[in-house]
C-alpha cells in the first residue's frame, strides 16, 4: 500500500476524488495515484496526489488532455486540487448517472467511460 495512502484517503474523505464513488463499496482500498504523472512533470508532493478507484485510476492512466466529444477542443481532464467537482458534474439520481456539465467534464467522461 502507499505509504501517503492513510493522508490522500482521509482528505479525499475515502472517495474516489474523479467519479465520487465510495471506498466502502468495493471492500478494498482505493489507489493514490499522481493527477500530474510523473512522466509528465508530475512530483510526489501531497498535493499531486488524489485517491482514484481501480477503473478511474486505469482510464485516466498518464493522460492530461482530452477532447471534447462537443466542440472537438482539446482541454485538460479535471484536477481535483484545483476543480471543484460540483462544477463540472452533477449526480442524475433519477439515472444513476453522473451527468458532465463542462467540456473538461464532457472530456473526462470520453476518457473515463466508467465515470458514466
Amino acid at each position: 500500500m502507499n505509504p501517503r495512502y492513510r493522508f490522500v484517503a482521509q482528505r479525499a474523505l475515502h472517495h474516489c476524488e474523479y467519479c465520487k464513488a465510495p471506498e466502502a463499496i468495493f471492500n478494498f482500498p482505493f489507489e493514490v495515484e499522481h493527477i500530474t504523472p510523473p512522466g509528465n512533470g508530475g512530483t510526489n508532493s501531497d498535493e499531486n496526489l488524489a485517491l482514484a478507484c481501480r477503473s478511474c485510476n486505469l482510464y485516466k492512466s498518464d493522460f492530461l488532455l482530452f477532447q471534447d466529444p462537443v466542440t472537438l477542443d482539446t482541454v485538460r481532464l479535471f484536477h481535483p486540487r484545483i476543480d471543484r467537482w460540483q462544477d463540472h458534474f452533477a449526480c442524475n439520481f433519477e439515472l444513476g448517472s453522473i451527468d458532465a456539465l463542462t467540456p473538461i467534464a464532457r472530456a473526462q467522461e470520453q476518457q473515463l467511460p466508467a465515470c458514466e
